[in-house]
């Protein structure tokens, strides 16, 4: 009998339990006052957060605003058991959201539209918007969840909601790389409505960013799939699916695609503002 192959998900979301004593305690976790990598291995069960406002739900957080590293976002993991959810999950007013599902499906609610996110689903949460999210499927479903105040334009009307599916969308290529850098926007970057940008981005093997990257906007970089050496600083970090990264501005950042698949990453960055004095 032929035993089918298993499908790899393109998003890596598996997280949770325990290791071992016998187990080295080392691992590759760094923090600086540049950058932090959060590799995969320590997001266990000891680690999680509760959020008052949902309930059958736990959460790894990856990224809050604190002094030496990126102030303008948070970044967490979502898991949300069968029949869990919140009926006001943003406790903040002024707070827009961002949602990425990597496993399961997700129901929300928003403005009185339902919405049902799969893996690749996505939504733009505007800030003060009626909201809520519901797992209604027999699976837990896995999302990140990144919030940031807004920061409102007098002349620019509030964002719109945007709901869709990464697999959608048609990656945009990167100038002379024969497509093997590709970058997938799921929020316009041309509208100022907008001040932060969530997109996908993906290199073959072995293609890379060329030079260091030194520029004004924070990331918050979570590995969908593959592996890359990431240069951060003067060091060379090795990173795989399910690791992440948090970089404060100015930060130097490149990389390598190391194959064999493609790398593949969820990546946040403020944009369209002027700087505050």
């Amino acid at each position: 009998m032929t035993v089918p192959a298993q499908v790899k998900s393109p998003y890596y979301n598996t997280y949770g339990g325990h290791p071992p004593q016998t187990d080295l305690l080392t691992d590759r976790a760094i923090v600086t006052e540049a950058y932090t990598v959060i590799p995969k291995g320590v997001l266990r069960d000891i680690v999680t957060s509760v959020f008052p406002e949902f309930t059958d739900t736990r959460a790894w957080v990856l990224n809050r605003p604190v002094a030496g590293g990126p102030t303008t976002f948070s970044q967490v993991i979502v898991e949300i058991a069968p029949g869990g959810g919140a009926t006001k999950p943003e406790p903040q007013a002024g707070v827009s959201s961002f949602l990425f599902v990597v496993g399961g499906a997700l129901t929300l609610t928003l403005d009185g539209e339902e919405h049902v996110l799969d893996e690749g689903g996505f939504a733009f949460v505007p800030p003060n918007a009626v909201w809520s999210l519901k797992n209604n499927e027999s699976e837990i479903v896995t999302f990140h969840w990144i919030r940031k105040r807004y920061e409102a334009l007098d002349y620019v009307p509030a964002p719109k909601a945007v709901v869709g599916n990464e697999k959608d969308i048609e990656p945009g290529h990167m100038p002379d790389t024969d497509g093997k850098w590709r970058t997938t926007r799921m929020l316009d970057p041309q509208d100022l409505a907008y001040d932060f940008g969530v997109n996908i981005v993906t290199f073959e093997p072995g293609a890379s960013i060329p030079f260091a990257e030194t520029h004004v906007m924070e990331h918050g970089l979570y590995v969908l799939e593959g592996k890359a050496v990431y240069r951060l600083n003067d060091d060379w970090v090795e990173v795989e699916a399910g690791d992440y990264m948090a970089l404060r501005a100015f930060c130097p950042q490149a990389c390598y695609a190391g194959g064999p698949s493609n790398f593949r990453y969820l990546l946040y960055k403020d944009q369209n503002r002027q700087i505050t004095l």
